[in-house]
């Protein structure tokens, strides 16, 4: 796994990062969610019937499940360590609109004890990029994040991976060109080639397009 270490800018982060931003809501959601559910429980108590106590039960892991979420958000979701665990690989940008612009990124979706790489294009849509030209063919780096609240995985694949620029954790461009330089030509051009398929992937069920591996350069092949 290709990885970029570089010092993560936190209060851009908190300003621009927009999984930062979504790990947030989501662990205020949480927390919102167990009080919610913890009255539910109270309530169903008081009513005291057969079926309000199997109701409460339910309600109560529920409530210990939205908890467990929100306490364990923080120390899965920390910005460095976001970038710390995820691996380098490019980006570009397909498309853009009055509200941001839509990314195209290849990632390997094989888990680390599959045999060779399985590589797919994802899109994310985003609404900034610093240090970037909001512009189609920009070369974005970025590295892959699951945040999903799906299963992780789906056999010898990870079933949700996404892309967070570089930009979105350093204001340094000198760090974001390094980055840039790190991923190799052929990958920056197979992205290049295929922009036109970030429609495609953007409407597939699972949000992904897998390739296949025979089509793929001599280099990426494994």
């Amino acid at each position: 796994m290709r990885r970029f270490e570089f010092a993560v800018d936190r209060d851009h982060a908190r300003a621009v990062n927009e999984v930062v931003a979504y790990l947030r809501r989501l662990r205020i959601w949480a927390y919102t969610a167990a009080v919610v559910l913890g009255l539910g429980v109270a309530f169903l108590v008081w009513v005291n019937h057969p079926w309000s106590w199997l109701l409460a039960v339910a309600f109560l892991l529920a409530a210990v499940t939205a908890l467990f979420i929100g306490y364990w958000q923080p120390h899965r979701g920390r910005v460095d360590k976001l970038y710390a665990a995820g691996e380098l690989v490019p980006a570009v940008v397909s498309e853009t609109t009055r509200h941001g612009a839509t990314l195209l990124a290849l990632v390997d979706l094989a888990k680390p004890d599959t045999d060779g790489p399985r590589y797919a294009l994802v899109t994310r849509t985003v609404r900034s990029l610093p240090g970037h030209r909001t512009r189609a063919g920009e070369r974005v780096p970025a590295v892959t994040v699951r945040t999903g609240t799906a299963p992780n995985s789906v056999g010898d694949l990870w079933q949700s991976v996404s892309a967070m620029p570089i930009a979105w954790g350093t204001r340094d461009l000198n760090i974001i060109e390094r980055a840039r330089e790190e991923i190799h030509e052929v990958e920056w051009k197979l992205l290049t080639d295929n922009l036109d398929l970030a429609a495609k992937v953007r409407g597939a069920d699972s949000k992904r397009l897998l390739l296949d591996p025979q089509q793929l350069p001599d280099e990426l092949r494994g």
